[in-house]
């Protein structure tokens, strides 16, 4: 019988958290859609439930037995046609999983959300866990939903379920198989796409950090308390800086204007709805861009002890594993300058 449940497995985080979890030679289950994505955990000596988050009844085998649960599943796209897609998933989804193990009587839960879904202050200093934020500051339908999942997570919490919630930045590194939108970003760098940056920043962190801290969050995490998982704070051109000092590929040297941003990005979108594909670049991206996504992972270092892997090493692990993967042409070249 397994010991812990991982929702999310087949994506980025989720299969790097079953990737740490085996490592310290624990059971592991994960819950999958029946047609869904498998590379990411198809070598992995784990079993295998096919359920969904927005079929309840499908959930009550996944946690059967297990002690812990880590629920990384979410629908992480920027652009949808019916954002209710998301709501389902993220909210109602989330709500459902908690349900399913409460009765099941799981020890522990570690519930993944995500630094969107805090406050970013407004005199240019990161944000922590305990930042005001509301509704009313989430940007787009996906953080609204991570907004109010994690809201739910959190009275689940209070009523005395074990769960503890953590917030990941921009994670990289392998094993970004779709990939995420940070990930999507790195191959457009080494493909030569990105002729321009936006003024804004992320804050970036190894996704094996985020995984392992994910097992930290479960180890000694305090029920009812966030974590951020998160590590350097750095502007989208620092960003392009180090990759090309990694790669060798030349980084942009001008941003581009808000406003031509977000007027390409609608353009984008009406393109997008007349041909039913996702737009290269969304206006919740650009909307999101006006802010520079800093935080602060000192409660998650100082109370689970979060590592700190170097940027530069996380930066040129994704590189490496997109060059290994297929994902761009220039693989060879990335190689030879990050060795």
């Amino acid at each position: 019988m397994p010991d812990v449940l991982v929702t999310g497995a087949t994506g980025f985080v989720g299969s790097n958290v079953v990737r740490e979890l085996l490592k310290d030679g624990a059971t592991v289950r994960v819950l999958a859609r029946a047609r869904s994505d498998r590379r990411a955990v198809a070598d992995l000596p784990v079993e295998v439930v096919e359920g969904d988050l927005c079929v309840p009844a499908s959930l009550r085998g996944a946690v059967a037995g297990v002690t812990t649960v880590f629920h990384v599943a979410a629908d992480y796209r920027l652009w949808v046609r019916d954002p209710q897609e998301l709501y389902r998933a993220n909210v109602q989804g989330t709500r459902a999983i908690l349900e399913s193990a409460a009765q099941a009587g799981v020890k522990r839960i570690v519930y993944t959300s995500t630094v969107g879904a805090l406050g970013i202050p407004t005199d240019g200093t990161p944000g922590t866990e305990d930042t005001p934020v509301s509704l009313g500051d989430m940007v787009g339908p996906y953080k609204a939903s991570k907004f109010l999942a994690e809201q739910a997570a959190l009275e689940f919490a209070r009523a005395g379920l074990p769960v503890v919630v953590v917030n990941p930045s921009a994670p990289i590194g392998p094993w970004d198989v779709k990939p995420t939108p940070t990930g999507q970003m790195i191959v457009d760098f080494l493909e030569g796409r990105m002729f321009a940056s936006l003024d804004t920043g992320l804050n970036l962190v190894h996704v094996r950090d985020v995984a392992r801290g994910h097992l930290l969050a479960a180890e000694r995490g305090r029920v009812g308390e966030k974590y951020i998982l998160g590590h350097a704070n750095a502007s989208l051109i620092a960003i392009f800086t180090l990759l090309g000092e990694i790669t060798g590929v030349r980084p942009p040297r001008f941003k581009i204007p808000y406003a031509v941003a977000w007027l390409a990005a609608a353009g984008m979108e009406g393109a997008a709805r007349l041909s039913r594909r996702p737009p290269r670049v969304s206006l919740t991206a650009v909307r999101m861009a006006r802010k520079r996504m800093f935080f602060s992972p000192a409660k998650a270092v100082r109370e689970l002890g979060l590592p700190q892997t170097d940027v530069r090493e996380a930066l040129r692990d994704a590189v490496e594993w997109f060059g290994a993967h297929g994902y761009t042409r220039v693989a060879p070249a990335v190689k030879m300058a990050a060795s």
